[in-house]
């Protein structure tokens, strides 16, 4: 299977107050097959929270957010990146390309590369 930028994938994310890492909704910012996945490949995930949180600079709304695979109104956290076992992640739906392309040209601007 062939997993690309976009995708929506349920991803081990280490979480921060507590030593427990959490199966949560994530964006995918890389592409890999998985049997590159099989072989110890890191794979980059930006974190999808809650809408009903509070908001955070860079924090991208997705529509129709329950059509991509989402069970909750939800938001792109642009801020919160991890690195994550690619043999972990399991799609679950597809960004809108609009918001994927958004939440690209903020981590690029973020990193200086814009």
């Amino acid at each position: 299977m062939h997993f690309e930028p976009g995708d929506i994938v349920q991803a081990p994310f280490p979480h921060v107050e507590r030593a427990v890492v959490v199966r949560r909704p994530a964006l995918l910012l890389c592409s890999f097959d998985t049997d590159e996945a099989a072989i110890g490949l890191l794979a980059w995930v930006l974190m999808i929270t809650s809408a009903r949180r509070p908001r955070w600079r860079g924090d991208l709304d997705i529509p129709d957010a329950e059509r991509l695979g989402l069970i909750i109104p939800s938001r792109v956290r642009t801020a919160k990146v991890a690195t994550v076992a690619a043999i972990d992640l399991v799609r679950i739906g597809r960004m809108d390309k609009a918001v994927a392309a958004q939440a690209k040209s903020i981590v690029l601007e973020a990193l200086g590369v814009s």
